[in-house]
């Protein structure tokens, strides 16, 4: 039942990123047909960055606490509470960047402009693609952490 439930868990984390990363590059797909402005193009952007946000809470929420407060405890920890934490630090990383980009680039397609100046850049793309990077550290994450607790 426990290898279930953590399937599940891993199932709705990767689900989560997918369509968040899914709905980033419709977004850029949508801004860069450059209608003045794109409401579809900003939903599509606000719901990708919620799915990223919610799909590293429920990974974080679900995997646990493995703390380690200092450098000795890092060390003498084990191989899986070790890749634990560094999963982590990349998760938060990953989300810290790709919700940077989603934002942005939903925050510029939302305001009035003449002329699509932004989509050059490609931020909901790069952010959407983040999205799917995101998910295979949040499992490794999830994997990890539940396999150093037990």
């Amino acid at each position: 039942m426990v290898r279930i439930r953590g399937f599940l868990i891993c199932l709705l984390i990767v689900v989560m990123d997918i369509v968040a990363g899914i709905l980033g590059i419709e977004a850029e797909l949508e801004q860069n047909k450059c209608r003045e402005p794109s409401c579809e193009a900003f939903k599509l952007g606000l719901a990708a960055a919620g799915l990223l946000v919610l799909a590293h809470v429920v990974a974080n929420l679900l995997g646990g606490c493995n703390c380690i407060c200092s450098q000795d405890e890092l060390q003498k920890a084990p191989p899986n509470k070790q890749l634990s934490m560094a999963c982590l630090v990349f998760t938060w990383i990953i989300l810290a960047v790709g919700l940077s980009m989603l934002v942005i680039g939903t925050w510029s397609n939302h305001k009035s402009r003449a002329s699509c100046g932004f989509t050059h850049h490609h931020f909901l793309s790069i952010g959407g693609i983040l999205c799917f990077v995101h998910g295979l550290f949040c499992v490794a994450y999830y994997v990890s952490a539940t396999a150093s607790t037990v």
